[in-house]
């Protein structure tokens, strides 16, 4: 058979591995700045970096290791294996170009505007529409050029890593189109689509699946690829490998409520969240143990090559997390661990462990290989491995630590039925176990550093070859499939087929529990106290949004005792059928506002904005005092109005014109209570006014029960 030769192109593997590296390297920064914060609330510098508090800060280090980290450690896995794989280069050097400069354009657009406050306020989704369409933009080049690739392939049989990106392509444009649907408002300001309990069961579908098919499936195919290479030995088990990408997919999918337990969201969609997290650890410790067995007989190679070392515990922390996820989704389970470090220390498990491992792991494998030389230091990289670990477990351990503390001290009774504890309290107590968050993240950058150290020098050392030269015959357009082939052969034979299928599997657990909550009015029973807010409360909602409250102060009360006695009634759904987008939270490092409303006066809440400690000795909160020399942007208020009219909220007929009229009003006279009543004065515009007035309004359109407290 003729043999056609061919070249693979190294430059953008290089260009993104590059990428990658230097973003994980900033977004760590900024993780172990905002976890310093927390420890020494000084860190913020809020009375002359506005910009840098850790409202603002928290969602750029978490959209900076998710999208800049991983997702150029996705695309330098891809763009270098996919040709390998199908022997055949890449379909488009232009698209390829377009992904990488467009995805590194949509990082530095999108840590700006978060910087600068435009945030949508919901968690791994918080770039403004004009993002999310660059980001649905490159996505598509991205696929094209993936899915041209594959269609112009030399190998017949598409290998294990290729399902999972093909089906990881196609979840997460579907994940990211469906979640982003938004009300523009201005250039940079928008609103969910959807409101309330129908918002929270869209954001975590997509929050918790971002995680599965951004965080986890790319990430396997990668393992699936570079494993088996570093270690010179096949994959495990094709059979399990097919069972594992098919069951996965499917089930994860459905999982995302269990995001939401124990909240307003309909108790049928918790359970169904529930049963299918339980159902996730076979698939998930298949995807494990398949990678852990394809190293039966190379341990010895374990104990001497970093690389592997790296995999082995990336693989292993990919086991941990995939158990320790479907044990926070049951219920009791759940009921300590939701808002608290708990799922901070869950997170952080999957995050450094499987995903910084199995990156630093593909790094120090494959920069060698871009350069024609050997790795610059095996010592280095082994040293960065057990510096990694170390940061890890004293990441973790004090977060788990403080969950259980935080938990049995926010459930105390005294033997009169009082709570035992305020919240400051709890604050106060869990202070140490944040240093030492921060110290084991600062001992995980260290590593991270002496990695891009290696790198460089392994670079310096060597000789980028910015082609390979391959050969590889042709299809055969006449071809049978072997009579003892499996059925699947022929799925991974047809890619178009491949996709589509991954794309029903993914889409039929979103549309059953969507369906329900969307069209039947029963999930979300309506309450006829719950009105719009006002103008000026809008303004201020968005302000609260805008600095990042949602990032510290849930927004939900579960109905369990110390709760209730903590903040008063449990959350029903119908209060929040106005809120776009809703506001429930999902940690709690300040206390639970969704009865804050009318529980302190206006001069409370005035003092506290601008000197926490002043209201609250211990608070670690941050201070605002820009917001009292801002104006309220009035200009914005019609459009705000309209916006809100148009997705259904019930304000009046022509309200735009007169929304402001109401505002002024409103801001006049609580600034005329506060200079009456506490000697106050300020400026009625002032955006503290409205947040004033936003914080006062929350909780109070329905009837509430005694607080036992009280």
């Amino acid at each position: 058979m003729n043999q056609q030769t061919f070249h693979y192109d190294n430059k953008l593997p290089k260009y993104f591995a590059i990428a990658c590296i230097f973003w994980g390297t900033v977004g760590m920064l900024l993780g172990v700045i905002a976890a310093f914060q927390l420890a020494f609330p000084v860190l913020n510098f809020s009375e002359f970096m506005p910009y840098l508090t850790f409202g603002r800060l928290r969602p750029v280090h978490t959209n900076a290791v998710i999208f800049a980290f991983v997702g150029n450690g996705i695309f330098t896995g891809v763009y270098y294996a996919i040709p390998r794989l199908l022997k055949t280069p890449m379909w488009n050097k232009t698209l390829g170009n377009i992904h990488f400069w467009g995805w590194q354009f949509i990082i530095v657009c999108a840590a700006v505007s978060l910087l600068m406050g435009f945030t949508t306020g919901k968690e791994y989704a918080e770039l403004e529409w004009p993002i999310d369409i660059l980001i649905t933009l490159i996505w598509v080049v991205f696929g094209l050029n993936m899915f041209g690739t594959i269609l112009t392939r030399r190998e017949r049989h598409l290998y294990v890593a290729i399902w999972f990106f093909i089906a990881s392509w196609v979840t997460v444009a579907m994940l990211h189109i469906v979640n982003s649907m938004e009300f523009p408002v201005s250039f940079m300001k928008s609103y969910s689509w959807y409101a309330g309990v129908q918002d929270a069961l869209v954001q975590w579908w997509y929050g918790h699946n971002a995680v599965a098919f951004f965080l986890t499936t790319p990430y396997l195919g990668l393992m699936y690829y570079f494993l088996p290479k570093a270690a010179d030995r096949p994959v495990y088990s094709y059979r399990l490998s097919i069972v594992h990408f098919w069951s996965l997919i499917f089930l994860y999918i459905w999982a995302g409520p269990h995001h939401l337990l124990y909240t307003a969201l309909p108790d049928w969609a918790q359970s169904v969240g529930t049963a299918f997290s339980i159902m996730l650890i076979l698939p998930s410790w298949g995807g494990m143990l398949n990678g852990l067995f394809t190293l039966r007989g190379a341990w010895d190679k374990v104990r001497e090559d970093p690389v592997l070392k790296f995999f082995v515990v990336a693989v292993t922390c990919y086991g941990m997390a995939t158990f320790e996820g479907p044990m926070l989704s049951l219920k009791n389970v759940n009921a300590i661990s939701h808002y608290s470090d708990w799922t901070i220390a869950h997170v952080h498990i999957g995050a450094l462990g499987w995903n910084g491992f199995l990156t630093f792991g593909m790094m120090y494998w494959l920069i060698p290989k871009l350069f024609n030389t050997k790795l610059y230091s095996r010592k280095l990289a082994s040293t960065h491995f057990w510096i990694g670990t170390l940061g890890i477990l004293l990441y973790a351990i004090p977060m788990y630590w403080s969950a259980f503390r935080s938990y049995f001290m926010m459930s105390a009774f005294t033997p009169e039925g009082q709570l035992q504890y305020e919240f400051i309290d709890v604050v106060q107590t869990v202070i140490p176990f944040y240093i030492m968050r921060a110290i084991g993240g600062t001992i995980y950058l260290t590593g991270v550093l002496l990695m891009c150290y290696n790198l460089i020098k392994t670079a310096k050392t060597g000789e980028f070859v910015a082609t390979e030269e391959a050969t590889a015959p042709a299809l055969a357009k006449d071809y049978k499939a072997p009579a003892n082939s499996i059925w699947h052969s022929l799925i991974e034979r047809k890619p178009i087929m491949l996709l589509i299928l991954s794309l029903v599997v993914v889409g039929i657990g979103g549309l059953v529990e969507m369906i329900p909550t969307f069209l039947v009015k029963e999930n979300i029973p309506s309450i006829a106290s719950v009105k719009p807010y006002t103008p000026l409360e809008l303004q201020g909602r968005d302000l609260y949004i805008k600095e990042g409250c949602y990032n510290c102060h849930s927004q939900m009360i579960r109905p369990f005792r110390y709760e209730v006695a903590r903040y008063g009634e449990y959350s029903k759904a119908g209060e929040f059928v106005y809120d776009h987008p809703f506001q429930w939270g999902s940690k709690r490092t300040g206390p639970d506002l969704a009865r804050i409303g009318g529980k302190y006066g206006d001069s409370w809440h005035f003092n506290h904005m601008l000197d926490p400690t002043s209201m609250s000795p211990g608070s670690i909160m941050p201070s605002y005092p820009a917001m009292y020399e801002d104006v309220i942007d009035k200009a914005s208020t019609n459009s705000k109005i309209h916006a809100m009219r148009q997705m259904g909220v019930p304000y009046p007929a022509n309200y735009e014109a007169i929304a402001n009229q109401d505002l002024e009003k409103q801001a006049n006279g609580i600034a005329s209570k506060l200079l009456i009543e506490n000697k106050i004065k300020i400026s009625s515009d002032k955006e503290i006014i409205a947040l004033i007035a936003y914080l006062q309004r929350i909780g109070t359109d329905i009837k509430l029960q005694p607080n036992p407290s009280k």
